[in-house]
Parts: structure tokens; C-alpha cells; sequence
């Protein structure tokens, strides 16, 4: 059985690799849109906060199975079939997210706001504010929601099996459940809690890492610097 295990950890791989890209591309904006349209945010815009605010919720408390179900048509209609690897990695795209998307919104909230400050006294516009401060500033902990939706993509993955998208969750229905061959499920259990430490491992490595280097970029320590030699005139001069 060793090649098949070999081969069903390789598409659970692929799956979730693809499937974390696209759900970082997509999130990442995503939560940046739900922190700057928020009341005092550089975007104010309540009723488009509200709004895409919903959407993620929405999309959120779907369980994973009924996306699946009510995303076929929409999955056809872009691999071409909605069984297989390249099939799930659709709705596990789309179910990620808004998961993401959450995430980042913590993480971003989180950042000193007295460094968006600084920038927009210096004459930084949104994008500036976004690129040299919320970005670099969150890293550590935008890491960190990565690593917790791969961990997610991967639970994702094992369910997805059960529709014949393949993977090690197909294995384990198909041989464990269906074949009543329990040695081969619980291995493939052991694989999947394997794969899992060795992600959250790396992860939180990355993390710890950038956030023992203060998890900010060059530009942030001179926005600090430049903010408080702007206040030392102040104070003399009082």
C-alpha cells in the first residue's frame, strides 16, 4: 500500500498548496478591505464594511460539505468535472477565504496605530500605509493565520475525499471504511497528524523568528525614530 499512500499524500498536498495560495491572494485583501472601511479606518465606509462583513460571515458558517454540494455547477464550470484533486481545490479555495480573510483582519487590527499616524503625517497616502506599516508590522501573526488555514485546508482535504476528490481522506473512506481495512485508516491518520505537526511546526518557527526580530520591516523603526524626534521639539519648546 505504500504507493498508494505515497500518492494520495502527494494530491493532499497539491490540493491544500494550491488551495492556500489562492485563499492568501484572496484573503489577505480581503480582511486589509474589512480593517481600512471600518468606522475610523483610512477607508471609512460603514455600509460597505457591513456589507462585505456579512459576506464573510456567510460564507464562513457554511459547513464545508454543503459548499461542496452547492459549488458543483460552479466547479464544472471551471475544471471541467467536480471529481478529482484539481475539482476540490475550488471549493476549498472558496471556503478558505473568508476563513483567511478573518484572520488577517485580527492580525492587522492589532497593529500600533500610532505608526499609520506617523505615516500620514509624513504625507503617506493609503497604499503607503498598507505597504511599509500594516503589512509588515502584522507578519508575524499574518504567518500564523496561514499556517491555521493550511491546518484547516488539510481537515478540508480528508472530507473532500469522501466526494472522490482523492487524497488521503479518499484513502482512508475507501480502504478504512468501505473495505474494512482499519490498520491502513488508522495510518493514514498517523500521516495526516504527521503532515499537520510538521505545518504547524514550520509555521510557528516562521513566527517566533520575524517576531524575535520585531516582526517589522526596516521602515517601521524609522517611523518610530521620526515620530519621536517629531515630539522631542514639542516638548522643549513647552
Amino acid at each position: 500500500m505504500r504507493p498508494l499512500l505515497e500518492q494520495a499524500c502527494w494530491d493532499t498536498l497539491h490540493m491544500v498548496g494550491w488551495s492556500t495560495l489562492i485563499a492568501v491572494v484572496g484573503g489577505l485583501p480581503l480582511g486589509l478591505l474589512l480593517v481600512l472601511t471600518e468606522r475610523g479606518g483610512l477607508l471609512q465606509n460603514v455600509l460597505a464594511n457591513k456589507v462585505v462583513g456579512q459576506i464573510v460571515n456567510i460564507a464562513r458558517s457554511m459547513p464545508f460539505i454543503i459548499l461542496m454540494v452547492a459549488l458543483m455547477g460552479f466547479t464544472r464550470w471551471i475544471t471541467g468535472s467536480t471529481i478529482g484533486r484539481e475539482a476540490a481545490i475550488v471549493p476549498l479555495a472558496i471556503g478558505a477565504i473568508p476563513f483567511f480573510a478573518r484572520l488577517v483582519e485580527t492580525a492587522v487590527r492589532e497593529v500600533d496605530h500610532g505608526l499609520v499616524e506617523a505615516v500620514q503625517a509624513m504625507g503617506g497616502n493609503t497604499w503607503t500605509v498598507v505597504r511599509k506599516v500594516l503589512v509588515p508590522e502584522a507578519l508575524p501573526s499574518l504567518i500564523s493565520s496561514a499556517t491555521t488555514t493550511v491546518v484547516a485546508l488539510i481537515g478540508y482535504s480528508a472530507m473532500a475525499g469522501t466526494v472522490g476528490a482523492g487524497g488521503l481522506g479518499d484513502i482512508a473512506i475507501r480502504y478504512g471504511y468501505q473495505r474494512f481495512e482499519t490498520d491502513l485508516m488508522w495510518i493514514t491518520v498517523a500521516v495526516l497528524a504527521v503532515v499537520i505537526s510538521v505545518i504547524q511546526f514550520a509555521g510557528d518557527y516562521a513566527a517566533r523568528a520575524l517576531h524575535r526580530r520585531g516582526g517589522r520591516s526596516g521602515a517601521a523603526p524609522r517611523l518610530r525614530l521620526l515620530k519621536a524626534g517629531a515630539a522631542a521639539p514639542e516638548v522643549t519648546k513647552v
